[in-house]
């Protein structure tokens, strides 16, 4: 493993908000790169300029603080730019996965009341679709000059005086990240400017680099920005000083030339994405030499894709567990723990100082160790509520505890271990999948009488969704059919990789659908089930 010089650290400071580090970096780094993008170089300098043009902007529309931007494109100096111009006006961030079709934008335009949208041109005719879809009547801008009638490329280049900016209260919501939900539609979770820094600040203070930045690392964002993941790694990465590397899009052999280009010290990915760039690592005999540790995160990691991580790259590795609900990372497996007993490669790892954990049953009892239960979480970076959705805030949020749906225990030296969900979620390569989202989709197919969707094990993705449907009575589905279907109703991710054709689904004397059933014909015979 590769020595850490404490001389090269960043400067330990405590953020109280968002826009608060850029001005801080502008002040001490303005000539140092800040982002590294296809190519090109952005300094702090200029990536505070142009975010202080973004904040004068929505200042300049917006009446007053707290309303709601969206951004939907793929990450580039823009997207950034965007992040800490909201941040700075004291209005809203909403991230919006490129991904997702024009129903599911409508869904989130509509829900989250955005005013103002910034599109790069990729995703323009995705965003105008979804306008006229629901009829909610936002001003579009567009990052390519010339498409829209307000051009990001005006704003740059504006001539107005600077706006007087609000003062900025660390409990107030940051940004909305929509996750879905059980009831097939995505819920949005609100999180507050200190749920960025609450971790960070913890580490800092117990002197731990369990995750540790250095103003002369250059940090892979390899998680999209519209998952709380991609967001979270790049704040902590300028709050050190340091830059990051964007990929406007994950492939395996893009990303090798990006790392080696520019110097990768530091990586967040999904194991998914780990194991595709071994892959070219390995065919290119290449050699990541300045590579210090990868941390790895949004869905379970096989013991030996971990191992052959280690002795290909030779770095530090640190996985994070968490959810959007929980600010992203609550837990953490330190580099260290990857070491010590081989038996720890199966645990999600510790709690951060300040986060505790407790595993429930069904009747909201405390479980002793060893005893697997629902697992909570209770940390200073949750999410303040669901937007607009009191039910189901109270469903998750009690007494502060975040409560997760996913199965799990603790050993006797605080390790938290996830066995299963207790959520039906599907995670397919650091996406989450919720069956009921997709299932409302299938039923709606003029055949199909009743569906269930299941994740089912892969060894390049984790897990892929495929669907079991039960066709109307003296009727067929047309499976070639189904799947044209679907092509324009879910996103690529969420679309089933398989679809059956079955005679009933089994289901309890409650009517209820037994899926787990329908798993173990997959998962028998694995450690996991995750």
């Amino acid at each position: 493993m590769r020595s850490m010089d404490a001389s090269d650290l960043g400067e330990l400071y405590v953020v109280k908000d968002v826009g608060e580090i850029l001005r801080r970096q502008v002040k001490k780094r303005a000539s140092e790169p800040a982002i590294f993008c296809d190519g090109r170089v952005t300094s702090y300098d200029s990536f505070y300029k142009h975010s202080r043009k973004v904040a004068d902007f929505l200042v300049s529309r917006l009446s007053c603080i707290e309303r709601r931007v969206g951004y939907i494109g793929r990450e580039c100096e823009p997207y950034y730019e965007v992040i800490f111009g909201c941040a700075m006006a004291g209005v809203i961030f909403v991230p919006i996965n490129w991904r997702l079709t024009p129903n599911e934008v409508a869904h989130i335009v509509t829900d989250a009341s955005i005013d103002i949208l910034f599109s790069d041109a990729e995703m323009l005719g995705v965003v105008e679709e979804s306008l006229d879809m629901c009829g909610h009547d936002a001003e579009v801008v567009c990052l390519k000059h010339g498409m829209t009638s307000t051009s990001y490329f005006a704003i740059l280049h504006s001539v107005a005086k600077e706006s007087v900016l609000p003062a900025c209260d660390p409990e107030r919501t940051f940004c909305l990240i929509y996750t879905s939900g059980t009831t097939g539609l995505p819920k949005g979770v609100c999180l507050p400017h200190k749920a960025f820094f609450q971790i960070r600040e913890a580490l800092i203070k117990q002197d731990l680099k369990w995750l540790d930045w250095r103003q002369s690392d250059r940090c892979l964002v390899g998680i999209p920005g519209f998952h709380i993941g991609g967001l979270w790694w790049a704040l902590q990465c300028f709050s050190s000083g340091a830059s990051i590397v964007v990929l406007p899009k994950f492939e395996p052999q893009l990303c090798l030339t990006a790392m080696l280009d520019c110097g990768v010290t530091t990586a967040c990915m999904v194991p998914s994405m780990i194991n595709l760039l071994l892959d070219v690592i390995e065919q290119n005999d290449a050699k990541l030499l300045k590579l210090r540790k990868i941390v790895y995160g949004g869905g379970p990691i096989s013991e030996a894709l971990l191992m052959r991580g280690i002795s290909v790259l030779g770095c530090d590795f640190a996985q994070i567990y968490g959810l959007s609900e929980t600010g992203n990372t609550a837990v953490c497996l330190d580099p260290d723990s990857h070491l010590s007993e081989p038996s720890l490669l199966t645990a999600a790892g510790r709690p951060y100082p300040g986060v505790k954990l407790k595993i429930i049953d069904t009747d909201g009892k405390v479980l002793p160790m060893g005893e697997v239960g629902e697992v909570c979480i209770k940390t200073p970076a949750r999410m303040i509520e669901y937007w607009g959705l009191p039910d189901a805030t109270s469903a998750t949020l009690q007494d502060g505890w975040i409560h997760t749906g996913d199965a799990g225990y603790l050993n006797e030296s605080g390790y938290l271990f996830i066995c299963d969900r207790i959520k039906d979620v599907i995670v397919t390569g650091g996406e989450k999948i919720f069956p009921a989202e997709v299932e409302n989709v299938v039923s709606s197919f003029s055949t199909v009488h009743e569906c269930a969707v299941i994740g089912i094990p892969n060894e390049v993705w984790g897990e892929v969704p495929i669907c079991l449907v039960v066709p109307k009575p003296e009727s067929a589905v047309n499976i070639t059919d189904l799947f044209k279907f679907l092509e324009s109703r879910l996103a690529a991710y969420k679309k089933p990789t398989q679809i059956h054709c079955v005679d009933s689904l089994p289901r309890n004397p409650s009517g209820k659908l037994l899926r787990r059933a329908l798993r173990d014909a997959f998962w028998t015979g694995r450690k996991r089930n995750v």
